[in-house]
């Protein structure tokens, strides 16, 4: 059973800084997909960032240069540092992931992930 559990988040004001912190060894010896998703009230859930075993990476047009997905392989973290935010990222956060053999075949931003963190909310204001 791949657990993800997810700590972070919290309340901003417009131009903050949040980091998102997801916690699994399920994949430690094996190639994977990871990624952020955000589902704010009334809408779908969206894909924020995704990354693939280190050396591939995808990130929404809406949040290019203001968010970066990272890895600490040591500890088993997946990291979402949100700056400059903005009150239209206010959202719940989710962590994803999933195995996959090569970046083609990852899910990248598209919900097709099998495993899903708890989720955090992320509220920031103006």
């Amino acid at each position: 059973q791949v657990q993800l559990v997810q700590s972070g988040g919290g309340s901003v004001q417009t131009g903050g800084s949040l980091r998102l912190s997801c916690t699994t060894s399920a994949y430690r010896n094996s190639r994977a997909c990871m990624g952020w998703f955000r589902q704010a009230p009334g809408k779908e859930r969206e894909g924020v960032a995704a990354s693939f075993s280190d050396s591939n990476t995808v990130y929404a047009d809406s949040v290019k240069g203001r968010f970066t997905i990272s890895k600490d392989n040591a500890k088993d973290i997946l990291y979402l540092q949100m700056d400059s935010l903005k009150p239209e990222d206010t959202a719940m956060y989710y962590c994803a992931a999933d195995s996959a053999p090569t970046w083609n075949r990852c899910p990248r931003l598209s919900t097709a992930y099998n495993y899903w963190g708890q989720g955090t909310q992320v509220t920031v204001s103006s």
